[in-house]
């Protein structure tokens, strides 16, 4: 399949892993490339040794292209891309900030650059900063997230005839089927979130794997609206939150229950209660823990599968 995101990236198939925290090594990340897709590093979770550590263990386990996502609100993005820069990694995916900063410094080093949006607004505002391609990240969508709560279903149409830059598709997104719907859509190409976080392949903790697959409907919501919306799996610590923000909390009070490395709890640790259980609404689709390769095997297979079933309707 050849779409401008495939060129974009010299890929195989227009399925990007997204770059999640505490999920996202270079485990993950080679095994999604060497699949034929883009792996992503996510360095959110990284102090800028570590990330040099996973970017030089990554160009070992692949010689497929792979890049690093960047969160713009973490500390040390200085450190971050200096290391991006000097290990010569070719594809930054940027989120949660103003491309603008980062983007032409990082264009001039010949990197390739995509910005995560949840609206068409700031769509047209990273098109305009030189980005290279969108991820439009719906509301079903986990870990951090946006404001708007637009749907994917909503946003993608909306994102795809307001920029004239590639599109990927992201939030609600598991199957080959909901990967079809993504183009139907307008996208050119798909970010895939919570079914890769529960791969073997992922650095989440077993447990939360678990958690995350014995979901069911309704187990998600997004929170800490106030100040960085978070989808959670509703545990002790959401409920928490949920009472603090019903009665008035403010910015400051939500950071001090927050605290610190909430996120490497829940993900990482295994604490399923006083973690932040971050994955997306569409966790309640995914019944077990399964090796990167045969996702894409099915993947793939539901894809053309629903496009054979499309073909074939009748008007």
């Amino acid at each position: 399949m050849t779409t401008r995101i495939t060129e974009l990236f010299n890929i195989q198939h227009p399925i990007i892993q997204a770059g999640m925290v505490w999920c996202s090594g270079w485990r993950l990340a080679s095994a999604v490339s060497n699949a034929g897709g883009l792996g992503l590093i996510g360095s959110g979770s990284m102090h800028p040794d570590v990330l040099r550590e996973h970017i030089r263990k990554c160009k070992g386990a692949t010689d497929k292209p792979f890049g690093v996502n960047v969160p713009l609100m973490y500390p040390e993005i200085d450190k971050h891309m200096e290391v991006i820069i000097s290990e010569g990694v070719k594809i930054v995916f940027t989120s949660a900030g103003n491309p603008s900063t980062w983007t032409p410094i990082l264009k001039e080093k010949g990197i390739t650059v995509v910005h995560v949006v949840s609206s068409v607004k700031f769509a047209k505002k990273s098109e305009e900063s030189g980005v290279d391609a969108i991820v439009a990240e719906g509301f079903e969508a986990g870990g951090h997230n946006g404001r708007e709560e637009t749907t994917t279903l909503c946003l993608i149409p909306m994102v795809a005839d307001a920029v004239k830059i590639p599109v990927i598709a992201a939030g609600g997104i598991a199957s080959g089927r909901a990967m079809l719907a993504a183009f139907a859509l307008g996208a050119e190409g798909v970010q895939i979130g919570s079914l890769f976080a529960t791969s073997e392949e992922s650095s989440a903790s077993l447990i939360y794997k678990n958690r995350v697959i014995q979901s069911t409907e309704g187990e998600t919501a997004l929170t800490l609206k106030a100040l960085t919306p978070v989808r959670l799996i509703k545990n002790k610590f959401y409920e928490e939150v949920k009472a603090a923000e019903e009665k008035g909390a403010s910015p400051d009070d939500l950071k001090q229950l927050l605290g610190r490395g909430r996120a490497k709890k829940g993900i990482f640790e295994g604490d399923l209660e006083e973690g932040e259980v971050e994955v997306g609404q569409v966790a309640a689709q995914i019944k077990s823990v399964k090796p990167v390769a045969r996702i894409f095997e099915e993947i793939l297979q539901d894809f053309e599968e629903g496009r054979l079933k499309f073909n074939g309707l009748k008007t």
